[in-house]
């Protein structure tokens, strides 16, 4: 009697397992297509900006200040570099290691613009060894908008050396207070310079890298895939208990 109860409760309970796990799978790969219309939407979004023309400063600001997205978008800028206060991310670029220089560039409202001006290998680190890449006077900066990160990104990125001036992440607010800037005078977000050759071609400019990978496709067909396999498999089963002498080969 018992046993019966036991096969009487599986049978039961069995298509209701099974139904409930095609829905899972079902909705996971739903999911990964709403996720793929959204990223392949945002990468279009990202590629309109990058061609747009650029605004003014003052724009992308009052689009930050309102929660807006301003990430890859044009923009310009005018002031004066501080090539003294440089700021050193560690990087590579074709292949090379070496670093970003984030240079703070002086507005003439007092405040400061922290600049990605670009790439130098790592034997080119300090400033004396590219003089002639140190822009003075005023100058205007064209380039993309890159938003503050809110955090370390991960807890196997190194801490910052402030001591070596070396940056493992662009932690903007310790960049400006290392550079003894009141925070409040810091404009709250990067922009990276474009390609516009510097003087002994050092740093190398337009080195945003726009790194989103995009394997929702892959996804979807790997649940749908397996929500198809649930289903064959299921009814395979109820092939067989209906037809026990069926040859199985």
């Amino acid at each position: 009697m018992p046993a019966c109860r036991e096969s009487l409760g599986w049978r039961i309970a069995k298509p209701i397992i099974l139904l409930v796990a095609l829905a899972i799978l079902l909705s996971l790969g739903t999911w990964q297509v709403q996720r793929l219309r959204w990223k392949e939407g945002l990468l279009a979004d990202i590629a309109e900006r990058r061609v747009a023309a650029p605004v003014p400063l003052s724009t992308i600001e009052a689009m930050a200040a309102s929660g807006g997205d301003i990430e890859y978008r044009n923009v310009t800028a005018t002031g004066r570099y501080l090539n003294n206060k440089e700021r050193h991310f560690f990087a590579t670029y074709d292949g090379a290691s070496g670093f970003y220089i984030y240079t703070p560039l002086q507005l003439d409202d007092g405040r400061y613009l922290f600049v990605n001006r670009g790439f130098v290998p790592y034997d080119a680190k300090e400033p004396e060894m590219r003089v002639d890449g140190q822009l003075t006077g005023q100058q205007t900066v064209a380039g993309l908008a890159r938003a503050k990160l809110p955090g370390k990104p991960s807890y196997i990125v190194p801490d910052n050396d402030l001591a070596k001036n070396i940056f493992y992440w662009k932690d903007l607010d310790v960049m400006a207070s290392s550079d003894g800037f009141d925070k409040s005078k810091v404009i709250p977000f990067f922009v990276d310079a474009d390609k516009t050759p510097n003087p002994s071609g050092l740093p190398i400019g337009g080195v945003t890298i726009i790194d989103l990978p995009n394997d929702h496709l892959q996804y979807a067909f790997t649940w749908y895939g397996l929500a198809a396999a649930l289903v064959a498999i299921a009814g395979i089963s109820w092939y067989r208990k209906r037809h026990p002498e069926a040859p199985t080969q």
